[in-house]
């Protein structure tokens, strides 16, 4: 109940899916927990549930494309919180599933905006407040679409890619300082992302949809929000004290063919 006890953690995109789990998980640990996300009511929720169950937690309306309001919102945490501890940039969208050629310049510039740049503004203004902690974890939230290819959303597969090597990089920044940077590489996951992304796929038949993208993976089934959200909290915990620029896969087996 206490690998993470009294950590300040921001999480983005913390809301829905996998921000959800990691934010329950983390503040189950003993986290101290800061929501980032612009789905006002969700994340209010989650804020008050976690308070409700003894936590120390609060929610900020944070578009994670604008640096403004990830500057000030950091800032805020570090002011209610004491500090800054640990940083999960989960925030994410899948983008259009089609071809390269049929996608508009608009299209593609969301996708990195919130993929690429959010990861990049997060880190930015969370550096400082790492740092006078005396070090910290960052962890990354790319996906097995940042270690392989297929036929489909291009513009997340370029975001996530990026998002492994710009933790590979940060972590060899600011190793000196005691600040980690892994990255976390999802299956496909049941989440509302997932869904959207089946849908857009084509799919009539959700449930049969599900059963044909558990085939993927050799375990048989997709993942959970929790299976992703246990290893953030590995990842936060001093546990992992010896690992950075790493990439914790956590897919079913999906990459390993």
């Amino acid at each position: 109940m206490d690998r993470v006890k009294d950590k300040v953690c921001i999480i983005t995109g913390a809301a829905l899916g996998i921000g959800h789990a990691c934010a329950l998980r983390l503040a189950q640990e003993g986290a101290r927990i800061a929501l980032f996300d612009v789905l006002d009511q969700e994340g209010e929720a989650l804020a008050a549930s976690l308070r409700a169950a003894g936590s120390d937690a609060g929610y900020w309306h944070v578009d994670v494309a604008a640096e403004a309001q990830v500057k000030a919102a950091t800032e805020a945490v570090a002011e209610r919180f004491g500090g800054i501890h640990v940083l999960v940039n989960n925030a994410g969208i899948a983008g259009p599933s089609k071809p390269t050629h049929e996608l508009s310049e608009a299209e593609w510039d969301r996708v990195q905006a919130i993929n690429v740049k959010g990861v990049f503004f997060c880190t930015k203004h969370a550096i400082a407040h790492l740092r006078r902690a005396g070090g910290g974890s960052i962890i990354n939230l790319s996906s097995i679409y940042g270690l392989v290819g297929a036929a489909d959303v291009p513009p997340y597969h370029a975001a996530k890619g990026a998002v492994r090597l710009m933790t590979k990089t940060d972590a060899m920044f600011y190793a000196g300082d005691r600040i980690r940077v892994n990255s976390v590489h999802p299956g496909f996951i049941r989440t509302p992302m997932v869904e959207h992304h089946v849908r857009d796929g084509g799919a009539t038949d959700l449930e049969a949809a599900y059963r044909e993208v558990d085939a993927l993976h050799p375990l048989g089934h997709m993942g959970e929000p929790d299976d992703i959200a246990w290893g953030v909290v590995y990842l936060a915990s001093d546990e992992s004290k010896f690992v950075t620029g790493s990439e914790l896969v956590i897919d079913g087996g999906y990459t390993a063919h």
